[in-house]
């Protein structure tokens, strides 16, 4: 290893020397200094720039218009916009020609100067410098960048006045300008009228719409280059259509297109091979994926990404924590796509450990300015109960966008902090920060779950109005649940019939929960009946039902509605808890004596009966369902976060956390008990069920009983 740098060093120190010598032997001619010009191009050094531009003045050879030209590419290739700039501006008007301001324009687009690119082509103008078609291919993608379709407008307006339009090269740029400000109408107008199309026209065309979200267009356009024999389609338009199929889950046309990819033998380049794998992944064929993954043939970070993120997709968490590590073992860096997606994994499974780890390597490699990366950390925290951190995370990002502000909106909402998050809302808005269509739900959530109708329908009212985002059935169903909330099931009823869109189960679900909170047996009927059409295979309605028959005491029809689910072959999820403790997972179902320290727990258990009792606990037996007749109680007490929060009473240091994951909703008598194991035991405990975190301390809940 050290004989090769050696190597490798001696060799650069070679090369500059070279250098050296040719800086110092070529100083009459200006052949012999452009040819210097040419062998600095590899090392793309400043400090040789600019020893090369001393010798052009000293030369005298200022304004020759070849040494000028790859003098100011030097200076762009070695990254010194500021250089280029300076020498622009103080060289003789004589020695500038239109390749000089193509060559300075295609730059500052390149370096993501776009607005300082097209002034330089005004200004180009303005000396009577007519621009060329190189010109414009240059300057139409600074327009691109600029994401204003009307100075892509004005320059067409330039491509028609100076002849260009029919030139493939410059109507292919202004194809893609138009695509990339999001005017596919305008970039088809423009293919339509191409006199001569390539294949980068077709592929501007095909990416186009898949940047816009219309991929079956992208598709349709896909099928017409294979029908065309004279323009084989490459690997951007196999990469393009694999992304296509993958948005719209068309995986019949997917593999087709593989199979055509193969013959072409297109899939041994790595760029398609990763749009390959990340097409199968996201059409949920995992095992294809990995099989394709796993094949001979080359890997980078990006295919180890689309593997990583593939699995986060189809919910196999701790194998994307495994491909994660494997990436890092076999060499290659991970980057800051990496570490979001294995965030997003750690907090899907609530790996705070891990977590924490991979917040060490992110610190390390100064990752977490990426707001992405730090959006991911404020999540990560957040579904791992540490809303400290996530709010720590959250404060310490400088340059925090849209997606950070509604990471942090969506912890606080999830951990029962309804008016922080709301707060946090607001100041996003002071900010300036547009907020998005997810943006919202939380928002909307939040007053869900503090019962502030009024705000929610004045945040409600705004997307359309202030924000133009149009409602979808996600912030529907937030404004039934709002509604059905505070008991007013009637105005809910009547919201789902005005609503412009048809109403999906998640609407008519809030309110089935509402009739089941308040009792209300008519409506329940009617809107289970509904969720009955709509999804028969989901076990919680018919539940929900049953309850509300329960409730009314009609247990002939609660055991109609639990027979109807035997006959269409629908099963309760079996509720179950768990918890870590010392990097180990410990698993609870109902009733489960499977611990090695059962006879402990359940000791546990009963010494935390007699307390709350003491403290004037009665059970809530509504919530002891499939119990026999007279031993609803004592059922309540075996409910798996109660034999989990023994185990952790049992094993866990005085005064530290108790953190449970359940997977469904915690039950009302659960969380009566866990309010007072919190204040006798003086820990703080909390549970993450399906929907929210519950954060007990002293006697209350984070969610203020209102969930």
């Amino acid at each position: 290893m050290k004989l090769g740098f050696l190597l490798i060093r001696q060799y650069v120190i070679s090369r500059r020397s070279k250098f050296a010598v040719q800086f110092h032997e070529y100083h009459h001619s200006a052949d012999q200094l452009n040819s210097v010009i040419n062998n600095a191009s590899q090392f793309k050094n400043l400090k040789h720039a600019t020893q090369i531009h001393t010798q052009i003045i000293t030369a005298n050879y200022a304004s020759h218009p070849i040494l000028f030209n790859n003098l100011l590419l030097l200076y762009a290739k070695c990254g010194s916009i500021h250089h280029s700039l300076l020498f622009f501006t103080s060289t003789p008007r004589a020695s500038i020609n239109v390749v000089t301001f193509t060559t300075l324009i295609t730059y500052l687009s390149r370096f993501n100067n776009p607005f300082l690119a097209i002034s330089y082509f005004n200004r180009m103008r303005c000396t009577g410098i007519y621009p060329n078609n190189y010109t414009f291919s240059a300057v139409l993608p600074a327009c691109a960048h600029t994401n204003l379709v009307t100075h892509g407008q004005q320059l067409h307006a330039l491509v028609y006045k100076h002849g260009f339009d029919t030139d493939t090269f410059v109507a292919s740029a202004l194809l893609d300008m138009y695509a990339k400000c999001g005017s596919m109408s305008l970039a088809q107008k423009v293919f339509d009228e191409m006199p001569h199309r390539n294949l980068v026209s077709w592929n501007s065309l095909i990416v186009g719409f898949l940047k816009n979200n219309l991929y079956h267009r992208a598709i349709g356009i896909f099928r017409e280059v294979v029908r065309q024999a004279s323009l084989p389609p490459d690997q951007v338009s196999f990469s393009g259509v694999f992304a296509a199929c993958a948005a719209v889950v068309d995986m019949d046309f997917g593999k087709q297109v593989h199979g055509n990819g193969l013959k072409r033998g297109l899939l041994v380049l790595v760029y398609v091979k990763n749009s390959l794998v990340d097409m199968y992944s996201k059409c949920r064929l995992f095992d294809d994926a990995a099989k394709l993954f796993h094949a001979d043939g080359e890997k980078d970070v990006v295919t180890w990404n689309v593997m990583i993120m593939g699995c986060v997709h189809s919910e196999h968490f701790e194998e994307a924590c495994s491909y994660f590590r494997a990436m890092k073992r076999e060499g290659f860096l991970p980057d800051e796509a990496s570490y979001s997606s294995v965030l997003h994994a750690c907090a899907s499974i609530a790996a705070l450990t891990q977590g924490t780890l991979i917040h060490n390597q992110i610190l390390k490699l100064g990752h977490v300015k990426n707001a992405c990366v730090s959006s991911s950390l404020v999540m990560m925290y957040g579904k791992c109960g540490n809303l400290f951190d996530a709010y720590r995370v959250f404060e310490e990002t400088e340059h925090r966008n849209v997606v950070c502000w509604t990471a942090m909106i969506a912890v606080c909402h999830q951990h029962g902090c309804a008016n922080e998050a709301i707060g946090l809302f607001e100041d996003m808005l002071k900010e300036g920060i547009v907020p998005e269509h997810i943006t919202f739900v939380s928002v909307l959530s939040a007053c869900s779950h503090t019962g502030q109708v009024e705000d929610g329908f004045r945040y409600f009212n705004s997307m359309n109005n202030i924000h133009n985002i149009e409602p979808g059935l996600e912030h529907y169903a937030c404004m039934v649940d709002l509604l059905g909330r505070v008991g007013r099931l009637d105005e809910a009823w009547k919201f789902i019939e005005s609503m412009p869109i048809k109403p999906d189960s998640s609407t008519w679900g809030a309110l089935l929960g509402a009739c089941g909170k308040y009792g209300n047996l008519e409506m329940g009927r009617e809107v289970a009946d509904k969720l009955f059409e709509l999804e028969p295979d989901n076990p919680g309605n018919y539940v929900l039902l049953s309850n509300i028959y329960l409730r009314h005491g009609m247990l002939e029809k609660a055991n109609e509605v639990r027979q109807l689910m035997g006959i269409k072959g629908v099963r309760k999820e079996i509720g179950c808890s768990w918890i870590d403790v010392k990097n180990k997972t410990f698993i609870f179902t109902v009733n489960d004596r499977s611990h090695s320290r059962t006879d402990e727990i359940y000791e546990m258990l009963q010494k935390l009966k007699e307390l709350v009792k003491k403290r004037g606990y009665a059970a809530e037996t509504q919530f002891a369902t499939n119990s026999a007749e007279g031993s609803e109680e004592q059922s309540l007490w075996y409910h798996s976060e109660k034999l989990a929060l023994a185990f952790g009473l049992l094993v866990l240091p005085a005064g530290s956390p108790v953190r449970i994951k359940k997977n469904l909703r915690t039950c009302g008598d659960c969380h009566t008990v866990m309010k007072f194991a919190s204040e006798i035991f003086q820990r703080e405990i909390i549970v993450r069920d399906i929907n929210r975190f519950h954060r007990f301390t002293n006697g209350l809940c984070s969610c203020r009983d209102y969930w």
